[in-house]
């Protein structure tokens, strides 16, 4: 019988270091299928951050380098200057994209610089033991909010796409979730259309990944599903926030 679902050619054959039931691992799967899907694997250039996903270039099979902490976006502008026919992207988690790399973002995203990101919010810093993200919900119980998150004292949860969303330049923006068959086929959408508003139409363009964390939620895989469905997405709702592709 033919195998009718093999090995994305871009995505390497190892051990994984990521935890079982973490959304790292179905988000590199859904990168490297739309990149062999339009046939630019030899003109890739993706930018590792610094979180669980730091060790991005053991699992791609395409040129990956690596950043300072926060600074992915100021790598990838640079990359992508220097070769503008590539399609470059980023991958982020919320750390490195909504707290210490604030300003990278938001002012790559302002210039318009046609990389794309991929953004995993999983809610909490899980590479450095459970602390508290700029993502984590209000009243979720982390390694240095022992009590729940506090937004008197910690404010409230930031809002990625949205704080992008007031700025002029970016061309597509769009939040998608890993919890179900149905939404992971949307995020594989979601994830092309970013790549080919980078190819097609030299824009920005951000999609915002809802991923479960199993260890440092302290649920069990199949639990972070119905969490992220009946939680996580009432504070951060998916869908297209922004598409500009048919103004050009």
């Amino acid at each position: 019988m033919a195998p009718i679902y093999t090995r994305p050619e871009s995505l390497q054959d190892t051990h994984t270091h990521y935890c079982a039931g973490c959304g790292h691992g179905i988000a590199h799967r859904l990168v490297a299928e739309v990149i062999d899907e339009l046939g630019v694997r030899e003109k890739t250039v993706a930018v590792a951050p610094v979180g669980c996903a730091v060790l991005a270039y053991d699992y791609f099979n395409f040129d990956v380098t690596e950043a300072a902490h926060g600074r992915t976006p100021a790598v990838a502008t640079g990359i992508k200057r220097a070769l503008p026919d590539h399609l470059v992207f980023t991958y982020q988690g919320d750390g490195d994209l909504a707290a210490i790399g604030t300003a990278e973002i938001i002012h790559a995203a302002n210039r318009g610089e046609a990389f794309s990101v991929i953004f995993i919010n999983n809610g909490i810093y899980a590479m450095t033991q459970g602390q508290l993200a700029p993502t984590t919900l209000v009243g979720q119980k982390t390694a240095t909010t022992p009590k729940g998150r506090n937004p008197a004292n910690e404010g409230p949860p930031i809002r990625g796409c949205e704080r992008i969303d007031a700025l002029d330049a970016p061309m597509y923006l769009e939040r998608v979730a890993l919890s179900s068959p149905g939404n992971v086929r949307r995020a594989r959408k979601a994830i092309k259309k970013a790549f080919t508003v980078q190819l097609e139409h030299e824009g920005f363009g951000l999609v915002e990944l809802l991923s479960a964390c199993p260890t440092y939620w302290f649920m069990s895989p199949v639990d972070c599903m119905k969490r992220i469905d009946e939680e996580v997405a009432k504070v951060f709702p998916p869908g297209v926030i922004r598409d500009r592709t048919s103004e050009t």
